[in-house]
């Protein structure tokens, strides 16, 4: 049984925002904004600067980094005058990659969440959608809220979740995110559907063992605890086949404008996660038409 805390619970006093200056950060600054009003938060705007890489001409290099770093200062001072009216700071950090001033910034601000677009560009050439993004959602000691490049542009802009669907494979680190589900869904009188996808018959002792839905139902409904069912209603669903397009279809299906989803700390192994395979957490934040939360375990 998961227990609600209010170290587990969505209540943010400073938000990382992350920022590239590009349509996708746009994106992402509507909900970061909406979040920090919401919730008085302190916004920290963070915009890594991070030099050309493939540039071997020290003199091309040289003037390429003044020239992102005069860009990024500009930019910067936009994103400033927007922000008028919320508590905030604005960083630029230099450094060789992005996930080491994350983290530093998440150490040196107290941040406890991260709002980040997925479809603009870092640097010159990296991509935040590859590996950067799923770099930060899966090291991150606190929940990461990605706003993917399918994101319908009005779903849930007013940073109200009133709809928000956590999916679970009952992995005992997959838990630890549902109280995070729970209590937006509290604090939003809205509801909490509970969903666990089936990928298909299983083999146990040599015999083709077909996974019961009932006792999925159960133990979907075993992760409310008793004192938690007020102020929301609550949904189970069990679905068979391949688990990101069903939570995706799910999602769809039953309007959600939040997707919640524990996911591996692959701090220490990182291109297993990202390059090896396709995993559920990277396809569903890619695809899904409303931001997504998720919980690193």
């Amino acid at each position: 049984m998961v227990t609600i805390g209010a170290e587990t619970s969505i209540s943010p006093k400073k938000i990382l925002y992350m920022t590239d200056f590009s349509n996708a950060s746009k994106a992402a600054l509507r909900f970061a904004t909406a979040l920090a009003s919401n919730y008085g938060s302190t916004l920290i705007a963070l915009h890594v600067l991070i030099p050309p890489h493939d540039c071997t001409d020290s003199e091309l290099r040289t003037a390429l980094v003044e020239a992102g770093a005069e860009l990024a200062h500009a930019e910067m001072q936009d994103l400033d005058s927007q922000l008028a009216g919320i508590a905030h700071q604005t960083l630029i950090d230099r450094n060789s990659k992005v996930w080491p001033s994350v983290e530093q910034a998440i150490k040196d601000y107290d941040a406890n969440l991260i709002v980040l677009g997925t479809h603009g560009w870092v640097g010159v050439q990296k991509h935040l959608l590859g590996s950067v993004a799923e770099e930060i959602f899966r090291c991150s000691p606190v929940p990461v809220l990605t706003i993917g490049p399918t994101v319908n542009g009005s779903t849930g802009t007013d940073a109200r979740f009133r709809r928000v669907l956590f999916a679970t494979d009952f992995e005992h680190g997959s838990r630890t995110a549902v109280p995070y589900a729970i209590s937006l869904a509290q604090r939003n009188r809205g509801k909490l559907i509970l969903l666990h996808v089936i990928k298909g018959p299983q083999r146990k002792e040599g015999l083709v063992v077909a996974p019961s839905v009932a006792e999925a139902m159960h133990e979907l409904y075993e992760l409310i605890p008793e004192r938690s069912q007020s102020g929301y209603r609550s949904e189970a669903v069990v679905r068979y086949g391949d688990p990101s397009k069903q939570i995706i279809e799910t999602a769809k299906q039953r309007c959600a404008d939040l997707i919640v989803l524990g996911v591996h700390d692959h701090a220490n192994s990182l291109d297993v996660a990202t390059h090896l395979e396709r995993t559920t957490a990277h396809k569903v934040v890619v695809d899904a038409a409303c931001p997504v939360l998720t919980v690193a375990f």
